[in-house]
């Protein structure tokens, strides 16, 4: 998966950064949710594996099946794409372009896991604490993961807080083994 968003990433800043500079990044933004979704229809994934599709041939199907409502700076990463082979990179570009449109509306998407379900109170005053943490708004997805014992672990792109039992426990088992 890393290497796939490392991959994505030239694609993604340059697409947002031509989308920020034509003032057109909504219209992308649409294009490219939609693009993600259309290339992990399995029945597309195959049509598309043919070998004797040129690359002029798979952009094309790409943007005909989104009804040519694709604008004109999507199209042509759909054809970039496609000649290098790498339409299948279009969920991780599209996750990549979300990134920099929040990191410019100055928020951000976090993952927090706790060992038991978090009260709503317990909710806002993380929030609070991340937004201060990061000085930007944050939208919160929680998860209950019993196995972490107590404590959190909160994810955000490639940035892990693990503050949970669990991973003080392997904290110290690998300082106990370090010192063997």
């Amino acid at each position: 998966m890393t290497e796939l968003a490392t991959l994505a990433r030239p694609y993604a800043k340059a697409i947002y950064s031509l989308a920020a500079e034509r003032n057109n990044v909504e219209a992308i933004s649409r294009d490219l949710a939609e693009l993600s979704a259309l290339i992990r229809d399995e029945a597309l994934i195959s049509y598309m594996g043919q070998p004797r599709l040129t690359a002029a041939e798979q952009s094309e199907i790409m943007c005909r099946a989104q009804g040519n409502t694709l604008c004109a700076e999507t199209q042509g990463l759909v054809r970039e794409l496609a000649h290098y082979k790498r339409l299948s990179l279009l969920p991780q570009v599209n996750a990549q372009f979300v990134k920099y449109v929040q990191e410019h509306q100055g928020s951000m998407d976090v993952e927090v896991v706790s060992a038991f379900a978090m009260s709503d109170s317990d909710l806002q005053v993380m929030a609070k604490a991340l937004c201060q943490k990061f000085n930007r708004q944050v939208t919160m997805a929680t998860e209950v993961d019993s196995s972490l014992l107590g404590g959190v672990v909160i994810r955000s792109g490639d940035m892990v807080i693990d503050a949970s039992i669990r991973g003080k426990i392997a904290k110290l088992r690998d300082l106990l083994n370090s010192q063997v």
